[in-house]
């Protein structure tokens, strides 16, 4: 569909799925697109799918097939519940793209899956930090470095990848963590949320994605959650994907100074 980066990811899958051997699963970015995990978009324009298969197996072979071996002792093959393909079981999808992955976006992966905050139908988890924890350490494999790092910086409350980055980028540049999708209690009786908020310090910090800009309703809903936070000292400071991913350091000086505002 329109407006869904990962459409032609899915729909090769579901292509080829029709000539899937008994022995064979999806795997790495195919995997992640089919669980609706958050990728780079330079991962999403990728037109191959992703077979795998365990050792010993001979790897799957095709035009438009990457293959995969994979070891059964490192990784778990399920049945997606909605669309009965076979594939890599989530936690398993984010160990098969350690090595593929910036560190930031392999994080984000992960907060992906075990996000326990506004799930969908009060549905459960994809895995925990747990799960992802006992194959980390289940066996050497390729990244295994970079899941450790990764690991300990997984949350289970960053609602998307640009999220995620925006907390990184902040604790790496030498600011403190923030807490992710705070409810912030007004006096006016009603209680609104921030993407990212020092809560002490009455700083919040709001990701700017397109929907923000285009859709009408959302922007004046904004506008009015902003304005209530002002009247209570609040300092909200709006984030594009240009600050983010072009010019980090400026909105890293741009948090601090407001941080240093109210110490």
């Amino acid at each position: 569909p329109d407006g869904d980066p990962a459409a032609l990811i899915r729909e090769n899958a579901e292509c080829f799925a029709t000539r899937m051997g008994e022995h064979e699963f999806f795997s790495h970015l195919t995997s992640a697109a089919l669980w609706s995990l958050p990728l780079p978009p330079r991962a999403m324009r990728q037109t191959c799918v992703d077979v795998g298969v365990l050792a010993p197996r001979r790897l799957p072979r095709g035009q438009g097939v990457s293959g995969h071996q994979l070891r059964s002792s490192l990784v778990t093959v399920v049945e997606h519940p909605a669309n009965r393909m076979r594939l890599l079981d989530a936690a398993s999808t984010w160990t098969s793209l350690a090595a593929s992955l910036h560190p930031y976006d392999l994080v984000a992966l992960g907060d992906a899956i075990v996000r326990d905050w506004r799930l969908a139908h009060g549905g459960s988890p994809l895995a925990t930090v747990a799960d992802l924890e006992a194959l980390v350490v289940a066996g050497r494999r390729v990244g295994v470095g970079a899941l450790r790092a990764a690991l300990p910086r997984i949350r289970s409350r960053s609602a998307s990848r640009t999220e995620t980055w925006l907390r990184l980028t902040l604790v790496d540049g030498g600011l403190p963590e923030p807490e992710l999708n705070a409810r912030v209690s007004l006096t006016a009786q009603r209680d609104v949320a921030l993407d990212l908020a020092f809560l002490h310090e009455r700083v919040g910090i709001e990701y700017e994605g397109d929907h923000h800009r285009v859709e009408a309703a959302q922007w004046h809903a904004d506008l009015e959650r902003y304005e209530l936070l002002a009247d209570e000292g609040w300092r909200i400071i709006r984030v594009t994907r240009r600050d983010l991913f072009v010019t980090p350091r400026a909105l890293i000086a741009r948090v601090r100074a407001a941080l240093s505002a109210t110490s």
